[in-house]
Parts: structure tokens; C-alpha cells; sequence
């Protein structure tokens, strides 16, 4: 018996200092943890914020987890904004021009790390294992196909 409530008491002490860790973190700090965070569905794949919103003004950093195989963001692409890659998991391979093609494609494994200019045309391809990257910028910013950038 005297087991059990020591046990008790010491699960309570930990989850009241749990409590008051998770209060003692200043205001302004951002933590994720990406096991736990709320991932949304999209037809490319998954993403989920981390702070703020690529389509309003402002920073924003966010994970996306694209489909293996999706076809959206491989046909090339500009963005109007500055942004910052960090591959977490997998390999994501990128190629820059106005055309898909293969050949350019640059592979770069988790932990790396590159930054792309506004307007400069890319392509992406995620191949069956799959990819976790970290995307920031400051927005506005959305996707703009090279075909429609053209017109």
C-alpha cells in the first residue's frame, strides 16, 4: 500500500513540474513538437505551421510532408518571396530552370539546408521514401506556375 501512494505522489510531483515548466517559458517562444502537431491534409500532401502565414504578410516557417510522386509543386515554379529549405527526413531533390528536368535534379539529404530567391524558377521531385522539409519565408507568398508567370 505504502508503494502505491509513494507512487502516486511522485507522479503528481512530476506532472506539477511538468506544469510549471511548461509555464515558465517566456512569452514569444514558439515550440513544436512534429510528433504531436496538428497536421492538415492537402493534395499534395501534409503540412502544419509552426508561426505564421505563408499567404498573409509576415514570417512564416512551416513543415510539409509532399506525397511521394505528387506532381503540383514538380512542375516548375516561382515564389514571390525569399525562402529558406531544411530537409528533416528523407531526400528532397530540387533542379532550377523554366523545365522539368530530371537531370538537374540536386539531391539533398535530411540536414540540409538551401535558400532559394524570389522568381527563380525550380522544380522538385519526392521520390518513394518520402520527405519532411522546413519551408520559411516572409509573406505574402504562394505558389506561381512558370507557364502562367509567362502570360
Amino acid at each position: 500500500m505504502n508503494y502505491t501512494k509513494h507512487f502516486l505522489a511522485t507522479a503528481l510531483g512530476l506532472t506539477a513540474c511538468v506544469q510549471v515548466y511548461a509555464q515558465d517559458v517566456p512569452k514569444g517562444v514558439v515550440m513544436l513538437n512534429a510528433a504531436k502537431a496538428p497536421w492538415e491534409k492537402s493534395p499534395t500532401g501534409e503540412s502544419t505551421q509552426i508561426f505564421g502565414d505563408q499567404t498573409k504578410p509576415g514570417p512564416y516557417l512551416f513543415l510539409t510532408k509532399p506525397r511521394p510522386g505528387q506532381s503540383v509543386a514538380s512542375k516548375p515554379h516561382t515564389h514571390p518571396d525569399n525562402r529558406t529549405y531544411t530537409v528533416i527526413s528523407g531526400t528532397w531533390y530540387v533542379g532550377f530552370g523554366d523545365k522539368f528536368d530530371e537531370s538537374k535534379l540536386i539531391a539533398l539529404p535530411a540536414g540540409s539546408y538551401y535558400t532559394e530567391p524570389a522568381g527563380v524558377a525550380h522544380f522538385i521531385l519526392i521520390k518513394d521514401e518520402g520527405v519532411v522539409v522546413q519551408i520559411g519565408g516572409t509573406g505574402p507568398s504562394r505558389l506561381i506556375p512558370v507557364d502562367a508567370a509567362k502570360k
